[in-house]
């Protein structure tokens, strides 16, 4: 920042990534900065510590940034509306000690310090050697990690229970996939020759590492926290849906809209099976039977090959008509995903000069047959043109915006959102014409409809309405979420499991696909209402996708205005 100028929020901003990379090097090797690559971060409470100072102090700049001429333009003011509100959300996380019991199947300190290796950059020697450090680096970590969940223990911050039993399991698959070998080892044994003994040494003191995280997971903080409840309580769930969604939701109404939406997608769900099995009793019943007879593809290369084509297809038929995309935009890349990942499909992002570019990743949960059914509308949610438009583009008009906006800002609600909206438009446009793939998509909607009933009626435990065809009249457990969703949905009970694993682990998250679908399908509709017949579609999905992220409280107001 100049000495002789305050800066505008956007500088406070990017000045605040700046110093969250020196930080955090998991966040710079996800944005592509090699100096990121053979480090991990501080994951001690003191680590936390730090990211919770730097948001103070960033914060502090950031009112007096407000105060100067300038910071009232549009582009000045969703930056700094971004910013407070996404520091705020993480400090009021952070001074509840959530840091202090992170664990679960999704998202925790050692699911990034794996997953960091996969983006890391691996081409050359000189890369390979900074592997080989950030392999070394591996067991100060997780025993930062520990040292966490340590004092998490010790100020009786506990985790859920079966969130920490899931947890073990993955920390078991990691540190042996079979032949005495664990993952990391798996990973270093495509390095280089010439860095052969170093690299399997790294790897080897990794996995030790992370055998040792799973014994004192398993033997010292499961005992401890084996009687605490799987859910967390209004106040807890309110605190982490705001951290997901960038809004304080009025969490009954959004209850009451899960329903209102389960009701709905049933419906439409009834008609469509009634095309493809006559007499059906229930639409899972219909996918159940495409489950044997339906389209599919065999084999897990020839599955990773059929996703690329289906995204190069829908860039090839969307840019010009409904898009207008950056050839760097264009290009993404079908993954399978490493053992041991969770069992939903996920996407990650381009570096921020493209030199990687954004990536889908199937976990296969070791099938080799793969229905089309249930891939289609997935990947026009996890690629394209769900959350590879929106990410890469953020980052393709990052000079823009601000490098905030564009990457580390972002939040949970408007990409996942913005990715159910793309599911929904890709059937208003009629790619979805075939009763399968439609029905396909009925039932990953009905998965996140059934997502809002179940994670916030099990962590607050409300009543299941008096007209639901389940369990009416009975309060909500995690085992009743389980049986709800399984029944409800055509995913193979390990997956069902896997989910409501996961909204133990991270509440308030998976509400965020029907509240941000919402969010967004209000925007376009203010804003067609606004223009009129001049409404152009085409215009304002680049404007919307180059705005940058929003939390959902200012989504709305900035979608209306384009």
């Amino acid at each position: 920042m100049s000495a002789t100028k305050s800066p505008l929020p956007r500088e406070v901003a990017d000045a605040y990534v700046d110093e969250l990379i020196a930080l955090d090097p998991v966040t710079g090797t996800y944005l592509g900065v090699k100096e990121s690559s053979s480090r991990l971060p501080d994951l001690t409470p003191a680590g936390q510590e730090a990211l919770a100072e730097l948001a103070r102090t960033t914060l502090a700049r950031l009112d007096e940034a407000e105060r100067q001429p300038g910071a009232d333009s549009n582009i000045e003011r969703r930056c700094a509306r971004l910013l407070r509100e996404r520091l705020t959300a993480e400090l009021a996380v952070h001074d509840a000690g959530e840091g202090l019991r992170r664990v679960g199947n999704l998202s925790t300190p050692a699911h990034h310090v794996r997953e960091v290796f996969t983006v890391t950059p691996a081409q050359t020697d000189e890369d390979w050697a900074a592997i080989a450090a950030r392999l070394r680096a591996v067991p100060a970590a997780l025993a930062g990690y520990r040292d966490s969940l340590a004092l998490g223990l010790e100020r009786k911050l506990y985790a859920a229970p079966r969130p920490t039993s899931a947890l073990v399991e993955q920390l078991t698959e990691w540190s042996d996939t079979g032949g005495g070998r664990g993952w990391f080892e798996d990973f270093a044994a495509a390095g280089p020759e010439a860095l052969r003994t170093e690299l399997d040494e790294a790897a080897r003191d990794a996995t030790a590492a992370v055998a040792q995280l799973r014994d004192w997971i398993r033997d010292v903080y499961a005992p401890v926290i084996e009687d605490a409840p799987n859910t967390v309580g209004r106040e807890r769930y309110a605190r982490w849906a705001r951290y997901f969604n960038g809004t304080d939701l009025d969490l009954d109404e959004a209850y009451a809209y899960g329903w209102s939406e389960f009701h709905r997608i049933l419906g439409e769900m009834r008609q469509e099976a009634e095309k493809i099995l006559p007499g059906a009793a229930t639409p899972w019943a219909a996918l159940a039977h495409l489950d044997e007879h339906g389209k599919h593809i065999e084999g897990v290369d020839e599955v990773r090959d059929w996703l690329q084509g289906l995204m190069d297809q829908a860039i090839e038929a969307l840019d010009g008509t409904h898009f207008e995309l950056a050839e760097r935009v264009r290009k993404v890349e079908s993954c399978i995903a490493p053992p041991g990942s969770a069992a939903a499909p996920y996407y990650t992002a381009p570096s921020e000069d493209f030199s990687r570019p954004g990536r889908t990743w199937l976990p296969t949960m070791g099938q080799t047959r793969f229905p089309v059914y249930d891939l289609v509308s997935t990947w026009y949610h996890e690629g394209v043109p769900g959350h590879h438009l929106q990410l890469a583009q953020w980052t393709h008009v990052a000079e823009d915006l601000s490098r905030y906006q564009a990457t580390v800002g972002g939040v949970s609600a408007n990409a996942e959102g913005w990715a159910l909206y793309a599911e929904r438009l890709m059937d208003e446009l009629g790619f979805l014409t075939d009763a399968e793939q439609r029905l396909g998509y009925l039932d990953a909607q009905m998965m996140r409809a059934a997502r809002v009933i179940v994670d916030i009626g099990m962590h607050l435990e409300l009543d299941i309405p008096a007209d639901s065809p389940f369990h009416p009249g009975e309060r909500w457990t995690p085992e009743l979420a389980q049986e709800f969703f399984g029944a409800h949905s055509s995913r193979p009970a390990d997956f069902v499991a896997s989910e409501l694993t996961r909204y133990l682990t991270i509440p308030g998250q998976a509400i965020g696909y029907k509240l941000g679908e919402r969010a967004w399908l209000l925007g376009r509709e203010n804003a067609r209402r606004r223009h009129g017949d001049a409404f152009d579609l085409k215009a304002w999905h680049m404007a919307a996708l180059s705005q940058g992220s929003l939390g959902l409280d200012d989504l709305v107001d900035e979608l209306s205005r384009l």
